[in-house]
């Protein structure tokens, strides 16, 4: 007989080890640490086209290669669309994580729908639901076609032959963590399990050209649970973000292999479904305070799209030895370096004060371009000057004092001048080589300083 090999693995973050330990050495969790039986591999392999056909690989000449374009699939969601690269690709495999509650299976039953409604086959299986409770579901959505087939399992082998006896189109897998593979000894949701199941199901994807989602669970700190081999398999990563008592969610790609990973849309959640926000610089503003120190509104890209957001800042004395700097939506690394540059170019007296630096409405801004709004946002809060409603601002800050120049400034200059802004202060820079909108004035500056100047006067 073949002696049975066994491994210890930790169900946090996948590592193996050959005995078992109290504490896991890969991400120092304790007690995580659970045997499971090896599973002989195979050495043979193929590479799986996305089109669906398994070629023996081998070395190949670059330019022998033909390109071939992609074809996508449209959904009439315009925002799920534009995360994705402009629509759903046949045989890619696709991750979608949230919190719970947070609208992930409303957002996927809603797309099964609108692809039936297509007559495009879509196999939605659901191993936490049973068919009457997604029924229930279905019918609060409005949710009703023939094409729209629903299958309630956990066991991976029914999956795969329910797949080939229907040959769907699209199929929908709500969640992987309660799909479990019969030869894998673990629990349902464990790495090995988690790892298994998706690696199968790639391979259903791949070889029949089919367009899988796959629904799954985040840890405590926001990512997808298992192991991050999971995000590394997948074609495409999304996550599904915020509160779960507020309308408003924002679909993000970390990851994806056919198009941008900066693109961000926007849904409210309403009683019928999860509805697109066609403008969400509307949304973030609406609840702006009026004259209020410390706010600033700055003009943000994400991906091709310019979204207006507001930054609030609070700077108030420090009750402790070390003055305390948070932010939220921001690089919390950002905040003391531009007081920092105010304090030494500018000679405000920022080392005995707390900041507090918050992007309003729940968007998280990483690009450069968004410096100068949070450098004027603290000078605004710690002289106590508000600046004007009616500004934008817009500029990289250098460790010198400098405003840098930033990307797409027509885009979100005409973005400021339909929301009814009448001044940007912008990088002189930007200013050569075009005009901008009738109504709004443009102002160049080409120093915190000046900037500070133009919007609190001095």
């Amino acid at each position: 007989m073949v002696k049975r090999k066994t491994k210890f693995m930790c169900q946090e973050c996948g590592y193996e080890s050959p005995k078992w330990m109290g504490k896991c050495p890969g991400c120092g969790v304790w007690n995580k640490m659970v045997e499971e039986v090896e599973k002989p591999t195979s050495r043979r392999g193929a590479f799986i086209h996305s089109q669906g056909s398994a070629i023996a690989s081998k070395a190949t000449p670059i330019t022998s290669i033909e390109t071939v374009s992609e074809p996508r699939i449209y959904t009439d969601l315009n925002e799920l669309n534009r995360v994705l690269g402009g629509g759903i690709v046949r045989g890619s495999l696709v991750l979608i994580g949230g919190d719970p509650g947070i609208g992930k299976s409303t957002l996927l039953l809603q797309v099964s729908s609108q692809l039936a409604n297509k007559k495009h086959s879509v196999l939605y299986i659901s191993g936490e639901e049973s068919l009457r409770q997604t029924k229930l579901r279905a019918d609060r959505l409005g949710v009703s076609s023939e094409h729209l087939l629903v299958y309630s399992e956990t066991s991976l082998d029914e999956i795969s032959r329910t797949i080939d006896s229907v040959n769907p189109s699209f199929v929908i897998i709500d969640s992987i963590q309660t799909i479990f593979h019969p030869e894998v000894t673990s629990a349902p949701g464990s790495v090995s399990q988690v790892r298994e199941c998706t690696a199968e199901l790639m391979r259903i994807g791949k070889t029949k050209g089919i367009a899988i989602f796959i629904v799954g669970h985040v840890t405590k700190e926001g990512s997808i649970a298992g192991p991050r081999l999971l995000e590394h398999m997948v074609d495409t990563v999304l996550y599904f973000e915020g509160e779960r008592h507020h309308t408003y969610r924002i679909l993000r790609a970390v990851k994806n292999r056919f198009g941008s990973t900066n693109e961000m849309g926007i849904f409210e959640m309403k009683e019928l479904g999860l509805e697109e926000v066609a403008n969400p610089s509307e949304i973030f503003l609406e609840e702006r305070s009026q004259g209020a120190a410390g706010s600033t509104v700055v003009a943000s890209m994400e991906g091709t799209r310019p979204v207006l957001v507001e930054i609030q800042a609070l700077i108030s004395p420090t009750s402790f030895g070390n003055p305390r700097r948070m932010a939220t939506g921001i690089d919390h690394n950002r905040v003391p370096l531009l007081m920092a540059v105010l304090e030494k170019r500018v000679g405000m007296l920022l080392q005995n004060q707390d900041a507090y630096l918050k992007v309003a409405g729940g968007v998280k801004l990483d690009e450069p371009a968004i410096d100068l709004a949070i450098a004027v946002s603290i000078a605004s809060s710690f002289r106590d000057k508000p600046t004007r409603p009616t500004d934008c601002i817009i500029g990289e800050v250098g460790l010198t004092g400098e405003v840098r120049r930033v990307s797409r400034i027509e885009q979100r200059v005409q973005e400021a001048a339909k929301l009814g802004f009448e001044r940007v202060i912008l990088p002189a820079n930007n200013l050569g080589g075009w005009s901008g909108p009738k109504g709004i004035e443009l102002v160049g500056v080409g120093s915190v300083s000046e900037a500070l100047i133009a919007t609190l006067g001095g």
